[in-house]
């Protein structure tokens, strides 16, 4: 049909002729009510904007010599963090002469990762980045 036959039919019907694959041969065309069309692809949007979880991620700051109960409240809040869906960045702050014991913060990190168990995948393994080393965790039904 041509571009003149199919314009007039959606005048005579007070819709609109609406290029939906311009570059085929020959051009395909759609007759519709383009602003209703573009009002509900927008409702639509907006539902699936409302409907998306922000994924955060929570800190968790240990140091070297931090005590039992003290890790073990820091490991209850990122079970919290992880259970509600955020991710966890865990670090430990080197300061001073503790730059020279890196293995100590890599073993609390394993500790860490282990207590956490089940609630968690490591994204990110620990890794010292300058004076701080870092670890990420992501809760389990992410991946």
């Amino acid at each position: 049909m041509s571009a003149e036959e199919a314009l007039k039919i959606a005048e005579s019907k007070n819709l609109d002729l609406v290029k939906i694959a311009p570059d085929a041969k020959p051009p395909v065309c759609k007759i519709m009510n383009y602003g209703k069309y573009r009002f509900e692809k927008a409702k639509k949007e907006k539902e699936a904007r409302k409907n998306q979880k922000i994924v955060e991620i929570k800190e968790i700051r240990l140091s070297l010599n931090i005590d039992t109960h003290d890790f073990d409240t820091k490991i209850n809040h990122a079970r919290k963090f992880l259970a509600s869906g955020d991710k966890v960045k865990v670090s430990i702050r080197f300061r001073g002469r503790e730059m020279a014991h890196p293995e100590l913060g890599l073993t609390i990190m394993q500790k860490c990762a282990e207590a956490i168990g089940e609630a968690a995948v490591i994204e990110k393994p620990a890794k010292l980045e300058g004076r701080q080393m870092l670890m990420f965790l992501a809760p389990k039904g992410n991946k």
